[in-house]
């Protein structure tokens, strides 16, 4: 392991060292999981480009059996926002 020193606000210090304490484990540790979460995360992240290649591939692929989802697009949106 390399050692490293960060700093931290008061609030997250003690946000930390509840953590720990809870788990039963050293602040340290807790730190380290933090990290191999955001790392975690960024790994599986989509790019703004990906999403928009993503919604443009979908577009059309899928049929509501409905003729008329062009005229009445936002009274469905609407129907399944409230559901």
């Amino acid at each position: 392991m390399i050692r490293t020193q960060i700093q931290l606000t008061d609030e997250q210090a003690r946000r930390v060292k509840l953590v720990a304490a809870e788990q039963q484990v050293s602040m340290a540790t807790v730190i380290r999981q933090g990290v191999d979460l955001l790392l975690a995360s960024k790994q599986t992240a989509v790019t703004d480009q990906e999403r928009v290649e993503r919604a443009i591939g979908a577009a059309g692929r899928f049929r509501s059996g409905g003729g008329d989802g062009a005229v009445e697009h936002d009274r469905y949106l609407r129907d399944a926002f409230q559901q």
